[in-house]
């Protein structure tokens, strides 16, 4: 890495080698890292030295390769654990992302736990992944899904969360971050509410686990969920912690391979956690990376990337609102490190394809919140949305873009 400054900024640049190049003719700007994130050069080191060095299976073998492969990858759920606060490696357990992660939990618990009559509390600002598998399991066991409003400010109406979260409730799933408002929501306080009346709770930070500090023994959750290539990491390679005395209850939800202790025709006994939740070769290069991933964000400091995330937000906010015709959407103040918005009479992915001819990539689209921009009444939003490499400049950029794209639609 090219800087041990504490503050992130244009300096990280350098780090990132594919913002250096030019989009259509002019130089990226680029505002899709709540879809994903880009890669610095310490991790794209880290996946070669493992293909090129050390390329073996993980656990089974006692030759040299697979030894170090697999202390690479057993460091890396070290640092996984030491990154999120839990109390043991044996919590942390690898996914493809958050979506399986969710599905894991939705199948191995909820198809255990859940009966009929049982009520799943979800918000109505979820991401498809924290909701189509919870509809799925409640289709199975005869439960019920059960939704916290989202008022048109873009808040959760906590007013209504004595009535929403009562003893019917099992299991409370909510995301930390919307990926479509930016909305922060409080998820210590709703967990401890959870946990009064004896409700599981699980918390989607595939938007807040890059971008500010978490401590899973402070939020007080059962689980929580993350993906790694949305913060700096590969694609398919994500996280599930869960507190252990829940796991140790919770049933394996996929057999084969590394998570058994004995197989006869008729039946199996399996590992404890984390290995009974990890069935077959995992992703191995993209799991060692994952940890040079969390090096590298550890090195600049999650609360800076945090401040300086929520600044460019508020930043790009408050332009975007002076502008004619626009208007961004959820909360003015405290918010994460994105701004939907809507234009009066351009379509997202019209206004999205001429920024993308002046080089600025930006995301239009449902964002995979259907229920939600159908509440508010929009089919789809433009996004932007910032990590640590971007900078104010871009913001502005981004603004005289939008200037311009008024001027062409007329």
């Amino acid at each position: 890495m090219t800087s041990t400054t504490s503050q992130p900024s244009e300096t990280f640049r350098s780090d990132f080698p594919i913002l250096s190049q030019e989009v259509n003719g002019h130089p990226l700007i680029y505002f899709d890292n709540a879809a994903t994130t880009q890669k610095p050069r310490a991790v794209l080191d880290a996946l070669m030295r493992y293909y090129e060095r050390d390329n073996a299976n993980v656990h089974r073998g006692i030759h040299t390769l697979s030894s170090r492969a697999t202390e690479a990858f057993e460091n890396a759920r070290d640092k996984v654990c030491r990154y999120l606060g839990a109390r043991s490696p044996n919590e942390i357990i690898f996914t493809r992302g958050t979506t399986e992660a969710v599905n894991l939990v939705a199948n191995a618990w909820g198809g255990t736990f859940l009966k009929a009559g049982d009520v799943i509390l979800l918000t109505e600002m979820e991401h498809h992944s924290n909701l189509v598998p919870w509809q799925l399991v409640a289709q199975r066991t005869g439960a019920r899904l059960r939704f916290i409003p989202v008022t048109q400010s873009g808040e959760l109406d906590l007013e209504k969360i004595d009535t929403l979260l009562n003893t019917e409730v099992k299991l409370m799933s909510l995301t930390h971050i919307s990926n479509f408002l930016g909305t922060i929501n409080p998820v210590k306080e709703l967990c401890a509410k959870a946990r009064l009346v004896g409700a599981v709770s699980m918390v989607d930070a595939a938007q807040s686990a890059g971008h500010m500090p978490l401590d899973v023994k402070e939020i007080g959750c059962d689980f929580l969920a993350f993906s790694g290539h949305k913060m700096c990491a590969p694609t398919g390679i994500g996280v599930l912690y869960g507190r252990e005395e829940v796991l140790e209850s919770t049933p394996p939800w996929q057999g084969g391979g590394e998570m058994i202790l004995s197989v006869r025709y008729e039946n199996s006994t399996y590992k404890g956690a984390p290995a009974k939740f990890e069935a077959g070769t995992p992703n191995i290069a993209g799991t060692i990376a994952l940890g040079a991933a969390i090096d590298y964000i550890q090195t600049i400091g999650r609360e800076s990337i945090r401040v300086h995330d929520e600044g460019l937000a508020l930043s790009a906010f408050a332009k975007i609102a002076n502008l004619p015709h626009y208007r961004p959407l959820g909360p003015s103040k405290s918010r994460g490190g994105l701004v939907s918005f809507v234009h009066d009479s351009i379509h997202p992915h019209d206004l999205t394809a001429f920024c993308d001819q002046k080089g600025l990539a930006l995301r239009g689209g449902h964002h995979c919140n259907q229920p939600l921009m159908r509440k508010f009444g929009f089919p789809s939003t433009s996004r932007a949305s910032f990590y640590l490499y971007n900078t104010e400049a871009e913001v502005d950029r981004m603004i005289d873009i939008l200037e311009q794209a008024n001027h062409f639609f007329k």
